[in-house]
C-alpha cells in the first residue's frame, strides 16, 4: 500500500518522502568553556613570569628587612657613570632631570620616602649624585635596599 499526500507523506519528484530541517538552534558552549579556562590557567601561570624589572646585583646585608606597601623606587645601574640614567619605578630618567621627576611623584604623596636599589658595583660618587638630587626633590627618608645574604 502506497501512502499519498492525501495521507500525510508528502512526496517530491523521485517518490520519495520529504524530510523536515530544523535549524540547529542552541550551540555548546561546554568546549569553548573548557578552552577559555585552560587558557585562563595558562595565562595566569604565565603572567608572572613574564614581568621582570630591572636588572640589578643588590648589595647583602644581614639585618636586611622586607618593606610591603607602595613605594616609589630608584634604580641605579652599574652603567650610570657612561650613560647618566636612572630609574624611577620602570621609566627610564636622566640625572639631569630626575629631580624634577621625583619632585612630580612626591607632590601627591604623604610619605615623603624613597628607596634606592642600587648596583652593587655603583661607585659611590654616583650614589651621592642620586642621593642629593633627592633632596633637593624634597624627600625625607632613603631607603637602601639590599639583599639578605641566602637571597639569590
Amino acid at each position: 500500500m502506497k501512502i499519498g499526500p492525501a495521507l500525510g507523506g508528502a512526496q517530491g519528484r523521485g517518490g520519495r518522502a520529504r524530510r523536515v530541517s530544523t535549524s540547529l538552534a542552541e550551540i555548546n558552549v561546554v568546549p569553548l568553556v573548557d578552552v577559555m579556562l585552560v587558557l585562563l590557567i595558562i595565562f595566569m601561570v604565565a603572567a608572572p613570569m613574564i614581568q621582570r624589572g630591572i636588572d640589578v646585583k643588590l648589595p647583602q646585608s644581614s639585618r636586611a628587612t622586607s618593606v610591603v606597601g607602595e613605594r616609589v623606587e630608584i634604580t641605579i645601574p652599574e652603567t650610570i657613570h657612561q650613560s647618566h640614567f636612572v630609574y624611577v619605578g620602570k621609566d627610564k630618567v636622566d640625572m639631569r632631570v630626575l629631580q624634577e621627576r621625583v619632585r612630580q611623584k612626591m607632590e601627591t604623596s604623604s610619605n615623603k620616602e624613597v628607596f634606592l636599589r642600587g648596583d652593587a658595583t655603583v661607585q659611590f660618587q654616583e650614589l651621592m649624585n642620586v642621593i642629593d638630587a633627592l633632596k633637593g626633590a624634597g624627600v625625607q627618608n632613603i631607603g637602601m635596599v639590599a639583599r639578605m645574604p641566602s637571597d639569590r
